[in-house]
C-alpha cells in the first residue's frame, strides 16, 4: 500500500470541498475524516491535524456557510424580497452548509469564529429587514416571521419536499412567496 501525501496545497481548503461533496451525497451524520482524507487523497490522520475531529470540521464548514450567508443577503442590496431570494439561492448553491449551519449538535458551540460568522449573517439579515421599514425594524416578530419564511422554503426546496409542479426555479417560486408573505403591509 502507497502511503499518502500529507502536504497538499491548500489541505484545509480541500478537505472543506470534500466535506461538502460528502454531505450533499450522504448528510452530515455519515460524514467521517476517514472517508474526507480518501477523498483528498491524504493521509487518515491529516484531517484530525487541521480540524481535531469532525465537529472542528463541522464547525468550520458552519462558520464559513455563515459568512457566504451574509455576502449573498448584503449584495442583495436593500430590498427585503431580494434578500430573501438571495437566501433561498444561498442554501440551493450551498446546501452541505445549509445543512450543518442550523444544526448546532454537530459544531463546537464556543468557537469564536463561528459566533462571529452568525452575527455577520444575523446582522445582514437584520439590515435586510430594517430597509423594509420602520416598523419591521424593532420587531423581533417580524424578523422571526421573515427568517422562518425564506428559511422554510429554502430547507423544503433542498430536501426536494416541494411538489414537482412548482417548476425548477427556486428563486422565482420564491419571490412569490416572500411577495404574498407581505401583500398585506401594501
Amino acid at each position: 500500500m502507497t502511503e499518502r501525501p500529507y502536504h497538499h496545497g491548500n489541505l484545509r481548503s480541500a478537505l472543506l470541498d470534500a466535506a461538502c461533496a460528502a454531505i450533499e451525497e450522504t448528510g452530515p451524520a455519515a460524514l467521517s475524516l476517514r472517508d474526507l482524507a480518501r477523498r483528498a487523497g491524504v493521509s487518515h490522520a491529516a484531517p484530525a491535524h487541521h480540524f481535531g475531529d469532525k465537529a472542528g470540521l463541522l464547525t468550520e464548514l458552519a462558520a464559513q456557510g455563515y459568512d457566504l450567508l451574509a455576502e449573498a443577503v448584503r449584495a442583495a442590496g436593500p430590498d427585503l424580497t431580494e434578500a430573501g431570494v438571495a437566501y433561498v439561492r444561498f442554501a440551493v448553491e450551498h446546501r452541505a452548509h445549509f445543512e450543518v449551519m442550523f444544526q448546532p449538535g454537530l459544531q463546537r458551540p464556543d468557537d469564536p469564529a463561528l459566533d462571529a460568522a452568525r452575527r455577520r449573517a444575523d446582522q445582514a439579515l437584520a439590515d435586510a429587514l430594517a430597509s423594509s421599514g420602520p416598523a419591521r425594524r424593532a420587531n423581533s416578530e417580524a424578523k422571526l416571521a421573515a427568517w422562518s419564511i425564506v428559511h422554510g422554503f429554502a430547507a423544503l426546496w433542498t430536501s426536494g419536499a416541494l411538489d414537482a409542479r412548482t417548476g425548477d426555479d427556486p428563486a422565482a417560486l420564491a419571490r412569490t412567496v416572500i411577495a404574498n408573505l407581505f401583500a398585506a403591509d401594501r
